[in-house]
Order: C-alpha cells, then sequence, then structure tokens
C-alpha cells in the first residue's frame, strides 16, 4: 500500500506573527501613546502648578503670621534662603527646596516694587503656565493684582 501525497491538500501551520500583524500593532500602540501624551502633560501641570500654589499659600500665611505676631514684616534676605525670623512658621515648608515650577523661593522686603512680598526666581515653566497659576489665585492677568511678574521673577504681593 502507498500513499500518495498531494501539495494542494496540506497546509502550512505557522506559529508566529506576519510583519504586516506586528506593524498594525506597532501603529495602534504608537496611536494610543500619542493620544495619552497631551493628557499626562496636562495632569502633570495641573499638579505643578496646585503644588505651587499650595506651598505659596504656606508661605504667605507664614509670612502673615509672623508680621501679626510681631508687628511688622521679616527682613531682607537672599534668594533662597528663608529669614531667621520666619523658619519657625515655614514648619510644613523647605524654602531651600526648589519650587513645584522649578526655581527658588525669595523673601522680598522694601524689594521689586512692594513692602512685603514673596517671589519665585528662576523658575522653569511657560508665563503661559504662570498665567494658569495667577487665574486660580488672583485675577489672571500678570500685570495686576498681588500675583504679578516683575524682573523675571512672580511676586506674591503682601503689601
Amino acid at each position: 500500500m502507498t500513499f500518495q501525497h498531494s501539495k494542494r491538500g496540506h497546509r502550512r501551520l505557522c506559529s508566529g506573527f506576519t510583519l504586516v500583524e506586528i506593524m498594525i500593532v506597532v501603529v495602534i500602540i504608537g496611536l494610543l501613546a500619542a493620544m495619552g501624551l497631551p493628557v499626562w502633560a496636562k495632569a502633570r501641570r495641573n499638579a505643578q502648578n496646585t503644588a505651587f500654589i499650595s506651598n505659596l499659600r504656606l508661605a504667605v500665611y507664614a509670612a502673615q503670621t509672623y508680621a501679626f505676631e510681631a508687628g511688622g514684616w521679616a527682613p531682607e534676605v537672599g534668594t533662597g534662603i528663608a529669614p531667621p525670623e520666619l523658619v519657625p512658621y515655614l514648619k510644613q515648608l523647605d524654602w531651600t527646596d526648589p519650587t513645584p515650577i522649578g526655581g527658588h523661593w525669595d523673601w522680598e522686603k522694601n524689594n521689586n516694587g512692594c513692602v512685603a512680598g514673596i517671589s519665585v526666581v528662576g523658575y522653569t515653566v511657560t508665563d503661559a503656565q504662570m498665567q494658569e497659576i495667577d487665574a486660580k489665585i488672583d485675577d489672571g492677568v500678570t500685570s495686576t493684582g498681588r500675583f504679578q511678574a516683575r524682573s523675571g521673577t512672580y511676586i506674591y504681593i503682601l503689601e
């Protein structure tokens, strides 16, 4: 008894993916990543803004509490250095750490056009992002109100 094999009757079984299938998967993953990146960037920006505003409020509260108890504002010091008088009031905020938007905190006393204020120097975000912050804490215009752009810094004016 002999068997005859016909090439037409046999199917070739493959256990891999074709190049086309792999390319389709790569394109789908690329599209999903392209859709997700703007959402991730916006969430990151919102988190930075919220953290900065929270830290700024802590600093404002500390400065105002000190001024109320001492009868005046703390003296001027250098950028990134907390006035020694404010240190006990800044328990939840490390003044020497970079701010959530980059740069460093600076205490302004009779400087930068105000009697007292808290500024951020050397920030690394865009001016558009600073306007978003201004819209949440002030009037949304960085040339007016309590939160203003001045000489390469942004300052929250206390007085």
